[in-house]
């Protein structure tokens, strides 16, 4: 490894002990801390947005170079994961086996939000200034759907000029260029109980057509056009010998333009029941719009795939299913994602980056600082 590799290393392994499940505020608010004095260290300021509603609190990052009201370069970058407090004493203890290290957030995301703040580091040490100021947004509550930070996102998007998501490479190391939108909804069916046995013909079963809805639903699912529907989780019912009076169903819609949600989100709110004497209570929408790539954002890629080039390896872009914070804005900025370093099976117990990924991923991130205008 060399010497700068080792760095990230070893700088990245200390946030990745720090744990920073959604929930774990303590952890969270931990680690903001240590990211805002290593930002103090090398004369970047920073801004603390409290947390709210049970998540931590989110963090602002300032270049020492450029001012505030330059539209400039945005850094999104989330430190929470899906890991439980503990996970990195039991299930996942850091460690390397040959280029891979383990930790629960290594890669998802903490990987790409160091290396935001390592490409930051090194251009104030190289006492160049850049032509265009730079943010570092790091946000709590990325894998619950961005409840409290999405509006913070949205207005520094209307600052920003380039944002650039620090998220996991993909596949090999590919970015990524475009992202599907992300509906989350519920449905509730309200029937009428009555006794399984003795008045079985009284009832009308809540489970009954909540099972019509599931296929309707289903069905929705169109492969050829990217489109998928999910029923993700049921309930439903009170005991075996009743009639069931209410069931439910927690939905994931995944589309590839903003067309194509709009259309979906009327079906899903549109279904009526099959079954007599039932009632449908659909709520929810688009929690995340698609993330469709721009002419800008073409434009942004294609420049990274030069710096890539440059440093010494080929910049692949991909799209992929899963949203991001990036989707909140990338219809009005041009936005790359997928800048994180390589690694692989994330939200998992044997999430790993690749060490070699490190620092040409970070020295992609420092060039695009220099060079974006």
């Amino acid at each position: 490894m060399t010497s700068t590799t080792d760095a990230l290393l070893n700088g990245l392994l200390d946030w990745v002990r720090i744990e920073t499940h959604t929930p774990d505020t303590a952890g969270l608010n931990s680690l903001m801390d240590l990211v805002a004095a290593q930002a103090a260290a090398f004369g970047a300021t920073s801004e603390r947005i409290p947390g709210r509603n049970g998540h931590g609190d989110h963090l602002l990052v300032y270049s020492p170079w450029g001012d505030r009201e330059t539209p400039g370069i945005l850094f999104m970058s989330h430190l929470d994961t899906v890991h439980p407090k503990g996970t990195v004493d039991a299930d996942l203890p850091i460690h390397i086996e040959g280029d891979a290290a383990y930790g629960p957030g290594i890669c998802d995301m903490k990987g790409g939000a160091y290396n935001a703040l390592a490409a930051m580091r090194a251009v104030a040490e190289s006492g160049t200034a850049p032509p265009l100021p730079v943010r570092i947004l790091y946000t709590s509550d990325e894998e619950v759907g961005s409840p409290t930070s999405r509006a913070l996102i949205e207005a520094q998007g209307k600052w920003a000029k380039y944002a650039l998501v620090t998220e996991p490479a993909r596949n090999g190391g590919h970015v990524v260029t475009a992202r599907k939108g992300v509906g989350r909804f519920t449905l509730k069916v309200e029937g009428r109980p009555s006794h399984a046995g003795a008045r079985h013909w009284q009832g009308r079963s809540a489970v009954t057509e909540l099972a019509h809805q599931i296929i309707a639903l289903e069905a929705m699912t169109d492969y050829d056009r990217e489109i998928t529907v999910n029923v993700g989780q049921i309930t439903g019912g009170t005991g075996t010998n009743v009639v069931p009076q209410h069931a439910s169903a927690e939905i994931d819609l995944r589309v590839p333009t903003v067309e194509a949600a709009n259309e979906m989100v009327a079906r899903i709110t549109g279904l009526t029941p099959k079954t007599p004497d039932t009632t449908l209570t659909i709520t929810g929408g688009m929690n995340r719009p698609p993330f469709e790539q721009s002419a800008a954002s073409k434009a942004l890629f294609d420049h990274a795939a030069t710096l890539a080039s440059d440093i010494g390896f080929e910049l692949i872009g991909e799209t992929t299913g899963g949203g991001s914070d990036g989707n909140f804005i990338a219809a009005d900025v041009a936005t790359l994602d997928g800048l994180g370093p390589d690694g692989d099976d994330v939200h998992t117990l044997n999430e790993r980056i690749f060490i070699s990924s490190l620092e040409p991923r970070m020295q992609l991130m420092k060039r695009l600082i220099e060079t974006l205008t």
